[in-house]
């Protein structure tokens, strides 16, 4: 849909004069009001109203389907109004513009209800969408192909979005749109790297005629919001003949989630309304999915729902020294400042960049610089403030850490990681350059002692913290490292930490990687997680995990294994009161409260569950509570209904505790929901 705002010059010099006095003034807005509805009553795709009328200033606006010719048609509705204008000028505006004109021209009389108007084109009023962070974008009204294509080379990209500017450049422009051959995925995990991406494409689009309108906007959706359809429906109803760029932020994964996606299976309802309006409009609204990197499982679903719509994938790269240079030059080219060395010491020559981590190193170099060099009366006033180096660590995993029983080697690991952090802030601001520490570590520990839970609240904090630029966590085994043939293996450990980067890489009963003979495929994975380790140790945490005996074995398999690792935390067996502890807050999650001879009667189990070699720690606290929940609805139906009150339903008894059959040798019978 296409928006104009008219402004011009009213000619007869009478009507400022005749205007001041008000019943004249009635009958001229009536007359205006009458010639406008005549007007628009014999035309269904265009709709042209006046807005105001200041002293010799006439401000219109115009609303069109299709693409007409505006010049023409507002001479037209302005002669036909009885108004003599001249020095008349136009201009493509947006929705929050044309909206705020319909009710200027509503509260003047000059129209009887700006929402009437919107709605006979079937979209809404601007503040609408507010519960959507949506905005308006107006593409450059001339666009440099030359200077489009030296952009998408620096944008790490790949050869993605200069094969598809070719694509673009190589048909011929037509004055008709015949529809959109294919739409867009913008993979990036940075905002600001996927808006330059898509800035690109739609310039380049509208200097080819694939796009009628200048006017495009954005939406940011998340799969934690309520999705409203016909909200949406209006969105793309007011974008025809220009662009929709839907931002789509999913949740992360929750902690029972085994697939190694970091991203969790988004709204059903919402991808399925989203894609259903994409569908409806395909050929009138172009649209770009901006997406994060590795969301397959995502992309999977968009795929699923888009049917046989093309869909081109614009990805993020991972930029080498050379390209992570070229990037940075440009940053300085936009901001019109000389780079120097300072600039370029943070890159290593052995790793890799995301866009994200470049920008992020400019600007610190850019405010040292500004500071330093462009107002040199500055240089010594230090950005370091006592309250930032005793900030208080951030986020709620953090909290959740704390709130966990035990784990206190754990504990204290993440807060020397943090106080690292807090110091490294110092030396940036001081100019003092350092080299970041490996933060790999190796968890042992029997199971159920929540080494996988930490390690997921591990990577949560190191990104609300700064230290990781994701924060998500990739948990693997032996099966998904080794590969069946030989080769396979290396690019199959690789193509994990490509997906791990900027998060945690957990790799559970590492031990299993190592064969009874030296050189087999178990050797080849470690030599290749040895090699990533250092690769990237900027942006990536390996964590390995297993039985204590185990993990040392495997640790003395790769002589520069235990180098790279900075960390061994052990995870120690929980004692009975820290059980019964779980045993409270495993209750509590679940609406049921213990009572203290519940308590004290699980205190004996777990003294002599605890003597078992294979006791399971958390995991069997778990299955003791389940089975105690059995047994008290056992005993609560079993009792008169009318004697049964709310405590009882949410309160686990003594009797509900049931001893399990445990022999106090070696080997015990695993306890689980048959109670």
């Amino acid at each position: 849909m296409l928006f104009y705002e008219i402004s011009g010059v009213i000619k007869d010099k009478t009507w400022a004069e005749e205007n001041n006095d008000s019943r004249t003034k009635r009958e001229r807005i009536r007359q205006i009001a009458w010639n406008t509805r005549v007007f628009n009553s014999s035309r269904d795709n265009y709709y042209c109203f006046v807005a105001s009328i200041n002293d010799s200033l006439l401000t219109c606006g115009i609303i069109s389907l299709d693409l007409i010719d505006f010049e023409k048609t507002a001479k037209t509705f302005i002669k036909a109004t009885g108004i003599h204008a001249e020095d008349l000028k136009l201009k493509e505006t947006m929705l929050k513009s044309i909206s705020t004109l319909l009710c200027r021209a509503s509260r003047e009389d000059f129209i009887p209800d700006s929402d009437e108007v919107l709605e006979q084109f079937g979209i809404e009023r601007y503040n609408r969408y507010s519960e959507y962070d949506y905005a308006e974008n107006m593409i450059a009204s001339t666009v440099e192909k030359n200077k489009l294509y030296l952009t998408s080379e620096i944008m790490l990209t790949g050869d993605t979005l200069r094969q598809e500017l070719d694509r673009i450049y190589s048909g011929k422009s037509s004055s008709r749109a015949f529809g959109h051959p294919v739409h867009y995925f913008v993979e990036s995990d940075d905002s600001e790297t996927s808006g330059a991406i898509c800035r690109i494409l739609l310039d380049a689009l509208y200097d080819n005629d694939r796009l009628k309108s200048r006017r495009y906007c954005s939406v940011d959706i998340s799969s934690s919001q309520q999705f409203r359809k016909k909200l949406y429906n209006s969105i793309y109803r007011s974008s025809e003949n220009g662009a929709v760029v839907v931002r789509f932020t999913p949740g992360t994964v929750d902690d029972d989630d085994d697939d190694d996606d970091e991203y969790a299976d988004p709204d059903e309802e919402m991808i399925d309304g989203i894609c259903e309006a994409m569908l409806r409009y395909r050929n009138s609204v172009l649209t770009v999915f901006c997406l994060p990197r590795s969301c397959e499982k995502l992309k999977r679903i968009f795929y699923e729902n888009l049917g046989p719509v093309g869909m081109v994938d614009i990805r993020e790269d991972l930029a080498d020294y050379e390209d992570s240079c070229r990037y940075l030059d440009m940053l300085c080219r936009e901001r019109h400042i000389r780079t120097d060395k300072k600039l370029y010491s943070g890159l290593s020559g052995d790793r890799l960049y995301l866009p994200g981590e470049l920008r992020t190193m400019f600007e610190e170099w850019y405010n040292r610089k500004i500071r330093t060099s462009v107002y040199p009366q500055y240089r010594n006033i230090q950005v370091s403030r006592k309250e930032a180096v005793m900030e208080r660590p951030k986020g709620s995993a953090y909290d959740s850490l704390n709130e966990m029983i035990g784990l206190k080697e754990a504990k204290e690991v993440i807060n020397k990681a943090l106080d690292y952090y807090k110091l490294q802030k110092v030396y940036k601001d001081r100019g003092i350059p350092q080299d970041r520490p490996a933060m790999h570590m190796v968890f042992t520990g029997n199971p159920g002692t929540a080494k996988t839970t930490v390690a997921r609240l591990f990577a949560r904090i190191m990104k609300e913290n700064g230290l990781l630029s994701k924060g998500h966590l990739v948990e693997v085994g032996r099966g998904d490292l080794v590969g069946r043939y030989v080769g396979w293996t290396a690019s199959i450990v690789k193509d994990k930490f490509k997906k791990a980067t900027g998060g945690v890489l957990f790799i559970d009963e590492a031990y299993s990687l190592v064969d009874d003979k030296e050189g087999l495929y178990g050797d080849e994975a470690i030599n290749t997680i040895v090699q990533e380790m250092e690769n990237r140790r900027e942006d990536i945490v390996v964590i390995f995990a297993g039985y204590t005996d185990k993990m040392e074995q495997f640790i003395k398999r790769n002589p520069g294994l235990r180098s790279r690792i900075a960390f061994h935390i052990p995870f120690a067996d929980y004692d009975s009161s820290e059980l019964c502890e779980i045993a409270r807050i495993i209750g509590k999650s679940k609406g049921m409260t213990l009572s203290d001879g519940a308590v004290a009667k699980l205190s004996g189990v777990f003294d002599i569950a605890r003597k078992q070699s294979d006791f399971g720690n958390g995991r069997y606290v778990r299955n003791i509570i389940e089975c105690s929940k059995m047994n008290q609805a056992r005993r609560i139906i079993a009792m008169d209904p009318d004697k049964v009150t709310d405590r009882m339903l949410t309160e686990i008894e003594e009797s509900d505790i049931e001893i399990p059959n445990i022999c106090t040798g070696t080997k015990k019978k695993p306890i689980g929901f048959a109670c």
